[in-house]
């Protein structure tokens, strides 16, 4: 679903420096106030804003690699804990994952499909896509309505639910569109309206304002 996501920071520098430098993932083009970088079939992309940003995302990885991800990761950044434990299996998704943050406090989460298998060392060469990104909006009905219109239906709802966490997406790969001032799972934070754009696989475009509309392209 995801073909390029657009997300803006006021830290860049730092962020370039921690992709690059601690994560290791290719930055594929860069200028005085971008860079992006390859996330398997996906592009991610930082821009440079005088606002802080916050956002949760996530990474698919082969789900028989899930336990050489988790050391790899642990080699790099500490791992994010909740009620002690540092990571989850989801049922609903049949899917393992771990968290941890980058410098500007967005949410990282890399999630193991268990029915996807890759036979090799994890590499940054293992991560398959993005597969989960942040819409976090107080108009979260009124998105939700235009995201279903552009063809993106609800996964685990009969319809969206204003104040709740809502998965609109199928197979492995959605979009999370939440409320402001939510906390987000195995993390402190909470989540803040920013603006954020997506590029779709099917060529459509998502622009989110920072006021939390949605325009479409």
């Amino acid at each position: 679903m995801f073909k390029i996501v657009t997300m803006y920071t006021n830290r860049l520098q730092e962020l370039r420096g921690f992709y690059e430098n601690v994560l290791e993932f290719q930055i594929t083009e860069a200028g005085d106030h971008y860079f992006q970088m390859d996330i398997g079939e996906s592009k991610l992309v930082f821009k440079e804003s005088e606002h802080a940003s916050l956002y949760h995302f996530a990474i698919n990885i082969p789900g028989n690699q899930y336990t050489l991800a988790k050391l790899w990761a642990k080699e790099r950044v500490l791992l994010n804990r909740e009620d002690g434990l540092e990571d989850i299996y989801y049922a609903r998704f049949d899917a393992d994952a771990f968290y941890f943050e980058d410098p500007a406090g967005n949410v990282i989460e890399f999630i193991a499909r268990r029915h996807v298998d890759k036979w090799s060392d994890f590499t940054i060469e293992s991560l398959l896509n993005v597969s989960e990104v942040s819409i976090t909006t107080p108009f979260v009905k009124e998105v939700g309505e235009q995201l279903q219109a552009l063809g993106i239906s609800v996964s685990g709802h009969v319809s969206i639910e204003p104040e709740e966490l809502n998965f609109l997406g199928r197979k492995d790969t959605f979009i999370l569109l939440v409320p402001p001032k939510r906390k987000w799972y195995f993390s402190k934070r909470m989540s803040v309206t920013s603006p954020i754009s997506i590029q779709l696989t099917n060529g459509k475009s998502i622009t989110v304002l920072e006021t939390g509309e949605l325009s479409e392209e």
